[in-house]
């Protein structure tokens, strides 16, 4: 991953507003890595998505998947996968397809809304914690990647998939993640209804659990957990749930904090990361220059601050933080994108964060 002090690190940048946000990102980024001492990023671009479709025949590429197992991180952007032509559009789509190449078992998803931007429920500062290999999706939980099948024109049929192996990862992954918060895991099921899957995905988080003696753990049916977080989402802290159930949560907490357009995430696996905004590709507003790019830029920062831990660089750390702290400063100097309120572009955003950055990093070194 490093030579001579460089990082590479992929680029996807995807459909509809991804070539906006994932540059945006970059922008960001490279300011960050200048302020804390880092040399340039080592960018890779590969090709996803329709573009990828016109030029090599597939979403992702053989070329791309071959390209990623030789990187340890990457930035995807997002895909438009329903308007693809057929075959294609039929088939897993893209980040699907990435995360069940990579093994990316862990989706890691924060909500958090900022001062000085409007948030249906102030005070969220929540990550859901979705397993990402199985469960109730079911063109990953298998081999072939084909969960569901019609015995009949008229019978539609879906499997869903819980193991003790892929959530004793998941529940770790919270775990360790709520021992750098406030030490509280919340497990969402529905052992009501689907005793046998979410319940054994609920009893081997709680087994897991004891483990972390220090953590408070509590657990709630998925129904009833979106009606408390509508009404009390600060309570929580670290939640951890299967595949389709963190996917729907998820979007709700981003909405709940403030948009979907400042929901960041990163998958991953023990060897590699990939930065991924919780959001689509917003064909519609595609080509504007008016999308949110909190989301990729956030994202990059997880994506960054999962790399200094893998490597013990606190520089990657560092950066991490400055990226967060640049947006929240940007956004609460009234700085903000269309959905929060405001009327920056999608570029100027990015400028006004880099811009906030590059201030920091010269206050630094003044003060020295």
């Amino acid at each position: 991953m490093t030579t001579h002090d460089t990082y590479r690190i992929g680029l996807l940048a995807g459909d509809g507003i991804g070539p906006e946000i994932v540059p945006a990102a970059v922008r960001c980024v490279d300011a960050a890595a200048r302020a804390v001492g880092l040399a340039p990023i080592d960018w890779v671009e590969l090709p996803l998505g329709r573009s990828a479709i016109d030029t090599h025949g597939a979403a992702v590429p053989d070329e791309t998947l071959a390209a990623l197992d030789g990187l340890e991180a990457w930035m995807l952007g997002p895909h438009d996968s329903v308007s693809y032509p057929e075959p294609h559009k039929s088939t897993l789509n893209p980040s699907g397809t990435i995360r069940k190449h990579a093994g990316l078992f862990a989706n890691i998803r924060p909500a958090k809304s900022f001062a000085g931007s409007p948030a249906l429920v102030p005070g969220t500062d929540l990550v859901i914690v979705r397993e990402n290999t199985e469960g109730f999706y079911a063109d990953r939980n298998t081999y072939l990647g084909t969960g569901e099948f019609m015995p009949t024109p008229d019978v539609a049929i879906a499997h869903g998939i819980i193991t003790r192996q892929a959530t004793e990862k998941i529940a770790r992954a919270a775990f360790e993640l709520a021992m750098q918060r406030r030490k509280h895991v919340t497990i969402v099921h529905k052992a009501n209804v689907l005793a046998v899957t979410t319940g054994l995905f609920r009893d081997v988080c709680r087994e897991i659990g004891q483990e972390y003696p220090e953590v408070r753990i509590d657990d709630f049916h998925i129904d009833a957990m979106t009606v408390h977080l509508v009404r009390r989402a600060p309570d929580f802290d670290v939640i951890v749930t299967e595949n389709m159930f963190g996917d729907i949560l998820s979007d709700l907490s981003g909405e709940l904090a403030g948009s979907l357009g400042i929901a960041p995430s990163v998958n991953s696996s023990l060897t590699q990361a990939m930065a991924q905004a919780a959001h689509g590709s917003a064909p519609d507003i595609a080509g504007r220059d008016i999308a949110n790019p909190i989301a990729m830029i956030l994202s990059a920062a997880m994506m960054l601050e999962w790399l200094g831990a893998r490597h013990d660089d606190e520089r990657l750390v560092r950066a991490a933080r400055l990226i967060d702290q640049a947006v929240n400063e940007t956004v609460a100097g009234g700085v903000a994108t269309g959905d929060l309120g405001g009327t920056a572009s999608t570029s100027g955003f990015a400028a006004a964060v880099a811009s906030t950055i590059d201030t920091a990093s010269l206050a630094s070194d003044a003060a020295r």
